[in-house]
């Protein structure tokens, strides 16, 4: 090319497109990541599990405790996608697990395992039981001697503070306040699943079932 004379259309097109194309693809994946934030459902229910064993003991294995398999290997993938995992990280993947290691989490299952023992009687006798609600409830007040009728209310009111304390701070933990009712009904079904065989549970319309 002669000295001076214009550089020709189409290698500035491709140059401009060449500078412009990578950086406008990048923002409108990481947009499209960031907002696909979604309640972790299978998370919830690991972390369910082990504070809820924690809290009772481990007597019991978990409700279909088998090991999980690891992931497939990866698959090679596209240049705009490694480009994308590897300057929004945060945004190309969500955490496999939940964080419920938080000091209000730890103090609240702290209260909930020390109480525990106090309660287990009357789980065993009927006279309380695991509602829907991911709480607990007087089910049978004559299955408890009158002399520890009103004992035993304040524990259930004690628990039931504990347990919402606990979803809200789980959500808290981990940057979603939104999602405290989907941990409610996580914890629900999975006070159910690890509770013991004779246990009192409510079923979805509310009546008392006997796992």
């Amino acid at each position: 090319m002669e000295a001076g004379l214009p550089r020709p259309i189409e290698d500035v097109s491709v140059n401009m497109t060449t500078r412009l194309s990578l950086p406008f693809l990048v923002l409108l994946l990481s947009a499209c990541v960031t907002i696909n934030v979604y309640f972790p459902a299978v998370a919830a229910e690991q972390a369910a599990d082990r504070i809820i064993q924690d809290v009772w003991g481990r007597e019991q294995p978990p409700e279909n405790g088998q090991p999980q398999s690891r992931a497939p290997a990866e698959r090679a993938e596209p240049l705009a996608i490694r480009v994308l995992n590897t300057l929004v990280p945060a945004a190309a993947a969500q955490s496999p697990d939940l964080d419920v290691s938080s000091p209000a989490i730890r103090q609240i299952t702290a209260s909930m395992e020390s109480r525990h023992p106090q309660l287990l009687p009357h789980y065993e006798s009927g006279a309380i039981g695991l509602t829907r609600d991911g709480q607990i409830a007087l089910r049978d007040q004559s299955a408890v001697p009158l002399a520890e009728r009103n004992r035993l209310r304040q524990l259930i009111a004690d628990e039931n503070a504990d347990r919402q304390a606990l979803y809200r701070q789980i959500a808290v933990a981990n940057g979603h306040p939104e999602w405290e009712d989907d941990i409610r009904r996580t914890f629900a079904e999975r006070w159910v699943a690890n509770a013991r065989s004779g246990w009192y549970y409510e079923d979805r319309q509310g009546n008392w079932q006997r796992k």
